[in-house]
């Protein structure tokens, strides 16, 4: 790869790499927990239909297993966000009103997952060096996520769907222009 190229490659050998430049090419073991996107994208599906949309319909927008799809719909079931139906014209569909239901919300609702890959290297260290490091590191994680989870009550699934809005309307206006 020349310096300058900027291709993405997403995935090579089961590792992601976390940036285009051959001279800081790190790669990221750990995988991420994507449950909140997903989820996101989901309700959104959701929310531009009429009716209750099936698991396998969620699961092919999302490109995962139905299974999947349940599982973690239950989380949003149980936190009073989603109801499911039974039979032929059953599904999952959305009982929260969209401006009600906040980024934090759905974050609880999942089971608060981390929101960081980084940490200490050892929780409990006996080096003074280390305990050092360990209290720096530990504050900026804490402001960090205090800041983001703020963030997250401050957006509702009403603003991604007026977002989406505003965005299917862009594309839509420059097919018609082609």
């Amino acid at each position: 790869m020349q310096a300058g190229d900027v291709r993405l490659v997403a995935a090579v050998s089961q590792r992601l790499f976390l940036t285009l430049d051959p001279n800081h090419n790190y790669c990221c073991y750990m995988k991420r927990d994507s449950r909140l996107s997903s989820v996101l994208h989901a309700l959104l599906h959701m929310a531009e239909r009429d009716g209750p949309m099936t698991s396998d319909e969620l699961a092919q927008c999302l490109g995962t297993n139905p299974v999947v799809v349940r599982r973690t719909m239950a989380f949003l079931r149980e936190a009073g966000i989603v109801a499911s139906d039974r039979g032929h014209a059953g599904g999952w569909r959305i009982t929260a009103d969209l401006r009600a239901v906040s980024l934090r919300q759905l974050h609880d609702a999942l089971g608060e997952p981390a929101l960081f890959a980084i940490g200490n290297r050892n929780d409990m260290p006996g080096c003074l060096v280390e305990q050092t490091v360990n209290a720096a590191l530990d504050q900026s994680f804490a402001e960090a996520e205090a800041m983001l989870l703020a963030r997250f009550g401050e957006i509702t699934l009403a603003d991604l769907a007026a977002d989406f809005a505003v965005r299917h309307a862009a594309r839509r206006n420059q097919k018609d222009l082609i």
